[in-house]
């Protein structure tokens, strides 16, 4: 599938040198952040949004982020990604599996090393829901 946005950002230099040496222009999924997920990221440090943004977008584009773990215990195809500065330890849950869009189900910081059991099933909970709909 090829698909072409115009934007004035991409000149046609750009399209055509993604057309024929990365070889097709991807459309990127839409991200769909449940329940308080897009707060909660908000609330992270600015280089750790950054990167939490940077990994998502990859997402998007159909790649997979550059630290990841999947999280079986909250469902199937759900995974984190991890994001580390020195502020502390940051996880994204989400769902990327679906066709239609990426969904971040929960965004917290990590402050033990075992995933709070509060966390895990608040991610059970929007994933649950999401399968609902």
């Amino acid at each position: 599938m090829l698909c072409v946005l115009a934007t004035p950002r991409l000149g046609l230099v750009a399209l055509s040198y993604k057309i024929l040496y990365i070889g097709r222009v991807t459309c990127p999924k839409p991200v769909v952040f449940c329940g308080t997920a897009l707060p909660d990221l908000k609330r992270f440090p600015e280089s750790v949004r950054r990167e939490a943004g940077y990994q998502i977008d990859r997402l998007q584009h159909g790649l997979m982020p550059t630290d990841w773990k999947p999280i079986s215990s909250a469902g199937p195809g759900v995974c984190e990604i991890r994001v580390r500065d020195a502020t502390g330890a940051y996880r994204v849950i989400y769902l990327a599996r679906l066709q239609d869009a990426v969904y971040v189900l929960h965004c917290f910081t990590k402050k033990t090393q075992k995933t709070s059991q509060h966390d895990l099933e608040l991610a059970q909970r929007r994933y649950r829901d999401l399968m609902k709909e």
